[in-house]
């Protein structure tokens, strides 16, 4: 991982950050168990629950009337599965390796490559465990059906991007203050659980709760999802461009904020604490 390189040129320069980015990608994804098969298992344990409560309370709420006509567990699926990419990768860039990091001794590694690897580990993690239970629901529970696939792995991509792109404020802002941040991160996480919109339809929902949903990039990828997943739903009141714009423009002020804050950041900073 760590080793002299003579070549200059551009591609090898390219070829050595990316790989760099995939060993620590490795490392992140290793982070939270030493048996890789162990943590892919305990990934789809946590989506599987998140699935199972989600269908237990619409049921226990009477709720189920207003989802989407077709597979109901696949309709709460395309909601959990986008959820926790986007609420896992924002944690996971939020909390990502800064520059006063140990690994940060080593003169190839760098922040955004600190960053890319806390996004990839995570989007390996969840696409892997999404993948596995749609497999096994189909196979074992009842066959499904997708009305355009490639979109609907393109919606899913968005709520990853629009993770890292909220993570990168969350963690530009960490240095000046650590304690504060952490649990503004936490708190969002959590008020997501609600202003997602992963139990709702939009379409069926009034105009008046609408209108705390649609600030959400999250509330439009579920949304949009949906739309692509069902034959029978079209999506009137999400848009699959607000995403993209907002997550541009939270990537652009992250970045920045991340450039400034590296200028000023010391290792002295937390001996105060």
């Amino acid at each position: 991982m760590f080793r002299v390189h003579t070549s200059t040129s551009g591609w090898a320069i390219t070829w050595r950050l990316l790989e760099l980015i995939f060993h620590a990608s490795v490392r992140h994804i290793r982070k939270s168990h030493g048996n890789a098969l162990v943590g892919l298992l305990m990934a789809i344990l946590q989506s599987v629950i998140m699935v199972a409560v989600m269908v237990f309370m619409m049921d226990l709420l009477g709720m189920r009337r207003m989802a989407v006509r077709g597979d109901f567990v696949l309709y709460m699926m395309t909601g959990v599965f986008n959820f926790a990419t986007y609420t896992q990768t924002l944690g996971a860039v939020a909390k990502s390796d800064g520059p006063t990091s140990a690994m940060m001794k080593h003169s190839p590694m760098n922040p955004i490559v600190a960053i890319g690897a806390a996004a990839l580990g995570t989007l390996y993690l969840q696409v892997l465990s999404a993948a596995t239970i749609l497999f096994f629901y189909h196979t074992l529970w009842t066959p499904i059906t997708i009305h355009e696939p490639q979109y609907v792995f393109g919606a899913f991509m968005l709520s990853w991007f629009s993770g890292i792109a909220t993570g990168m404020i969350f963690k530009a802002a960490t240095p000046w203050q650590p304690e504060l941040v952490g649990t503004l991160t936490s708190i969002y996480s959590r008020m997501n659980m609600i202003f997602s919109g992963k139990m709702m339809l939009a379409n069926s929902t009034p105009g008046y709760i609408l209108a705390m949903y649609s600030w959400n990039p999250l509330f439009h990828t579920i949304d949009q999802t949906r739309g692509y997943m069902f034959e029978n739903y079209h999506p009137h009141y999400s848009s699959i461009t607000y995403p993209i714009y907002v997550s541009l423009a939270l990537m652009m002020i992250g970045l920045m904020g991340e450039h400034y804050s590296n200028r000023y950041i010391s290792l002295s900073w937390s001996a105060k604490r």
